[in-house]
């Protein structure tokens, strides 16, 4: 029993249980993406940063250069896989209910139904929180951050799990920063701290400023 609290320490041994459970789950699907050399992306956020007008956008600028297929992660509702459905691209929608996150076999099935071709890339639209997913590895290639200037700049050290877990962090929603008061040198110092090697990319999902770069990073993953 536990001195300071008095609990029984069954809530810790638990949760890393299900952890390493997930992390098996993960590596197998890691395996399966290589396999079949599939780009698995997983876009991380808060609600309304902005993962799916992103998609959209990502999905139109590449235009079938590359096959693309999208899981979306919410707790209700299947809006967004529609939203996705409508670009001509293949979604499968995961409801987690109560979860507020996407786990790796969760992952599994998902992708088992989508069957991505070989050389293709998947992203992961992650259930919108910015604590709980960056706990869970799903076997991803790489993790992408979205931080859109309608937020704090504060968040990568409220959130510091999350953003020192991102291979990218990308900034979307510029287009709004002259009618905001984002501090974008705060914001970068911060995200410094928890994480020194994501790149940062700033974009507008919505006008598409910054998308090239933003394609271009996703061919150089691949």
């Amino acid at each position: 029993m536990c001195a300071t609290c008095g609990c029984s320490g069954v809530t810790v041994e638990l949760e890393q249980r299900v952890l390493a459970h997930n992390d098996d789950l993960a590596h197998r699907n890691r395996e399966w993406f290589a396999e079949r050399e599939v780009l698995a992306v997983n876009l991380m956020s808060s609600p309304g940063a902005g993962k799916t007008t992103l998609l959209e956008r990502t999905i139109r600028h590449l235009d079938g250069a590359v096959a693309i297929s999208v899981v979306e992660g919410d707790q209700e509702t299947a809006f967004d896989a529609e939203r996705i459905r409508a670009t001509g691209c293949r979604a499968v929608q995961i409801n987690t209910g109560a979860g507020c996150h996407l786990d790796a076999a969760m992952l599994a099935r998902a992708v088992r139904e989508l069957d991505p071709p070989t050389r293709s890339l998947v992203f992961v639209e992650n259930v919108g929180n910015l604590v709980c997913p960056a706990l869970f590895d799903l076997g991803e290639s790489y993790r992408v951050v979205i931080m859109s200037v309608t937020e704090g700049a504060d968040k990568p050290l409220k959130y510091p799990h999350m953003f020192g877990t991102a291979d990218l962090v990308v900034l979307n929603k510029v287009d709004l920063a002259p009618h905001l008061d984002f501090a974008v040198d705060a914001f970068v110092r911060y995200l410094r701290q928890v994480n020194q090697r994501a790149e940062i990319l700033p974009l507008s999902a919505t006008t598409g400023a910054g998308i090239g770069g933003w394609c271009g990073q996703l061919r150089d993953w691949m």
